[in-house]
């Protein structure tokens, strides 16, 4: 149980309430900033203004999936208020609390350690990556769907990386009955893709397998779908890019050949953000168990 620790939840999306709701049900003292517009009542939750003083006691500050942008500011829909994590609101953290989110950009990892506060990156866990992994997989198909005339059964698809979200989603696309080519970098995820069905490539000869791809799936957050590469795919191919913002897509230049391209983080928050929230709460609850545990504060 997390009985007497002190969560300050600030902004975020649909997922958040999920989060929100596990908390109180370990019995988490909880105060959400942010919430304003937000009709749905929460037993036993504060609802407070986002000041400096709302952090004094907090034990735990949980931020969005996606923590800060690079100026500071929370993505909040549940408000119009800005809101932006500054020193004064780090200052005011104790010392003994920490920060957690999806992932951190790099303000947020410079500001954590210039306080000298504890970030928790919960996706960098493999248990909640891959977890989080299956709404995103079928946030993709859902997108395949919608923006394509053909099915995906019987389709030419590609997927660059083979990381915690690139199997899940080869896997789920092969199921559908497509053809499965995987980009990879490294001997061994060759070897897996091969022994999984899938036609495996390295990344340096990318430009030269797109020529009948119908969907590229990419997973990489780096500029990796190039203009080269977009010039070798064919005009009907669809481009679905899952990596972080900016993605790894050059995106100027397949609206100037007049190939469709999507950028598209976050999915699980949109397709299925009650299975995505609670992905996140489970992570959140067992990192702050185990944070407790470590400071001899367990309950």
């Amino acid at each position: 149980m997390l009985t007497g620790v002190q969560v300050v939840l600030a902004g975020g999306d649909a997922r958040q309430l999920e989060v929100i709701r596990r908390l109180t049900e370990m019995d988490a003292s909880v105060t959400i900033v942010g919430f304003d517009r937000l009709d749905t009542p929460f037993s036993g939750v504060v609802r407070g203004e986002w000041t400096p003083e709302t952090l004094r006691q907090a034990d735990a500050l949980v931020l969005p999936p996606v923590g800060t942008e690079d100026d500071g500011s929370i993505a909040a829909i549940f408000t119009e208020q800005e809101m932006k994590l500054t020193d004064d609101y780090l200052a005011a953290l104790p010392k003994t609390s920490k920060i957690y989110c999806g992932m951190a950009k790099t303000y947020l990892r410079e500001m954590a350690d210039k306080h000298h506060l504890g970030l928790v990156e919960l996706f960098e866990r493999d248990d909640v990556a891959i977890y989080n992994s299956i709404p995103t997989a079928e946030g993709a198909v859902m997108m395949a769907i919608q923006n394509t005339d053909i099915t995906i059964h019987g389709s030419n698809c590609m997927v660059l990386g083979l990381g915690r979200t690139g199997l899940t989603l080869a896997r789920t696309l092969q199921g559908l009955g497509a053809s499965v080519k995987a980009g990879v970098r490294r001997e061994e995820s060759f070897a897996r893709a091969y022994e999984m069905g899938f036609e495996p490539f390295y990344m340096p000869d990318l430009a030269r397998q797109t020529g009948n791809i119908d969907l590229l799936f990419n997973t990489i957050p780096n500029m990796i779908v190039t203009a080269q590469v977009i010039a070798g795919l064919p005009l009907r191919a669809v481009i679905i890019d899952l990596a972080s913002k900016p993605g790894g897509t050059d995106f100027r230049f397949a609206e100037k050949r007049g190939i469709k391209a999507l950028l598209a983080p976050g999915l699980p928050g949109i397709v299925a953000p009650k299975t995505a929230g609670r992905i996140i709460a489970n992570g959140l609850i067992q990192m702050i168990l185990e944070d407790n545990r470590q400071r001899g504060n367990a309950t």
